[in-house]
């Protein structure tokens, strides 16, 4: 790694303790807490997992992965120096870390429960990691299902010395509401970045299966099933559109209801959805309000009502209009560029689109420890990926950013 090279991952997960929620929740909880438990099975043919863990909470019970491994055969299980020693081997200076399976546990419909695992985790959090902050940055979650409660653990992390908060990339009510405001001002009060990790939010504690579990099972049918022209339709109609809305959808709600005009110093970081459909969002939002040459503004179109007079013709108008109505002094593309970071893994068509979307809203990330990230491989693919990219730019976007809105620099890491 080059001296230049200062690396600050955008994605990193805390393996929690499997019973952590099971022996810290109210008693009253702990039937629904979030668990997990370990298994071995022998091996059924070559190349078998044999080490798995089960998750246990409503809506994800049944949930299994193998156990990830890293260099020496161990798992990293939430310890501390075993993160810095993995990331150190890794040639990462410093990570944001967020939960990981307790993030199926964290937002759902049941606030008490949500909440209760919310304060739980962030504590934990502050016990373990925080002589470590200089360099581990876990942001805290914070469940949307009761707004007075979410002001209230944002100051509170914010006092236990979090940089950042973790909100549902789906929510109990849309980005564009109004009703969040309390916690927009909050974190802007307290400097907190905002960051929203795919695959959070949307669980209905009275439902058997959530959302996403439902499609990790679609993928391990597709795995399963010999390969047909309808099935790779289907996997690319996932993975390139369907996985594509969620974040979208975000960005679009939080610009229109004009949250990053309202709160200019909040900068918003989309997690784990790699960023190669930001420049055709950035475009067709801006287009959306912009009348293009040869549009006649003056073009008239509906239903015309014969037995209404001409000026009461309620179902008429002049439909180019509208694309002069925006709200808001910047264009969505300007709020994009000021106040939005999103997360690539391994996404040439972003860097190579930066000059479209702007180099700081493109921020890398490696999914430590899970077995989809860069995890002993991170040099290389920043070796590939970045090939040709000026020196200040591939700066800006493997540390320079993320550390600046995060108050990080090689000298403070290695402190």
């Amino acid at each position: 790694m080059s001296e230049r090279d200062f690396i600050v991952s955008a994605d990193g997960h805390i393996l929690e303790p499997t019973d952590l929620f099971l022996t810290r929740l109210p008693k009253h909880l702990r039937d629904r807490a979030v668990w997990e438990e370990d298994f071995e099975i022998e091996p059924v043919y070559e190349g078998a997992a044999t080490v798995f863990r089960m998750l246990h909470t409503p809506g994800y019970d049944g949930w299994t992965v193998s156990r990830y491994r890293q260099t020496s055969g161990r798992t990293p299980e939430g310890d501390p120096e075993m993160i810095l020693e993995d990331l150190d081997s890794d040639g990462i200076d410093a990570q944001v870390m967020y939960p990981n399976l307790s993030l199926f546990g964290l937002y759902s419909d049941n606030h008490e429960l949500s909440i209760a695992h919310a304060r739980v985790y962030n504590d934990y959090v502050v016990e373990r990691f925080s002589p470590y902050f200089h360099r581990l940055a876990p942001a805290a979650p914070i469940p949307l299902t009761d707004v007075a409660d979410a002001v209230e653990e944002i100051e509170r992390v914010a006092e236990a010395g979090f940089r950042g908060i973790l909100l549902p990339a789906t929510a109990p009510r849309r980005y564009h509401t109004a009703e969040f405001d309390p916690v927009w001002a909050a974190a802007s009060a307290a400097g907190l970045r905002v960051f929203i990790h795919t695959a959070t939010g949307g669980v209905k504690v009275d439902e058997p299966e959530a959302t996403t579990l439902k499609t990790v099972l679609g993928v391990v049918d597709e795995v399963n099933t010999p390969m047909t022209p309808k099935l790779a339709s289907r996997r690319m109609t996932t993975q390139c559109i369907y996985g594509a809305f969620e974040p979208q959808q975000i960005i679009i709600d939080l610009i229109a209801g004009g949250i990053p005009e309202r709160f200019p110093d909040l900068h918003f970081l989309l997690i784990e959805f790699n960023a190669m459909w930001l420049p055709a969002l950035m475009g067709a939002m801006d287009k959306a309000w912009s009348t293009g040459i040869g549009q006649d503004r003056d073009w008239w179109l509906g239903m015309y009502d014969r037995s209404l007079p001409p000026d009461q013709q309620k179902t008429m108008a002049r439909l180019f209009t509208i694309n002069e109505n925006w709200p808001y002094p910047l264009l969505p593309s300007e709020y994009v560029k000021r106040q939005f970071h999103v997360s690539f893994q391994d996404d040439p068509v972003a860097v190579a689109s930066r000059h479209i979307t702007g180099v700081p809203t493109l921020v890398w990330g490696s999914d430590y420890p899970h077995a989809e990230g860069t995890f002993r491989g991170t040099q290389a693919l920043i070796a590939q990926q970045f090939e040709g990219v000026p020196a200040d730019e591939r700066a800006a976007m493997l540390g320079g950013t993320l550390g600046g809105l995060l108050g990080m620099t090689r000298e403070t890491v290695r402190s």
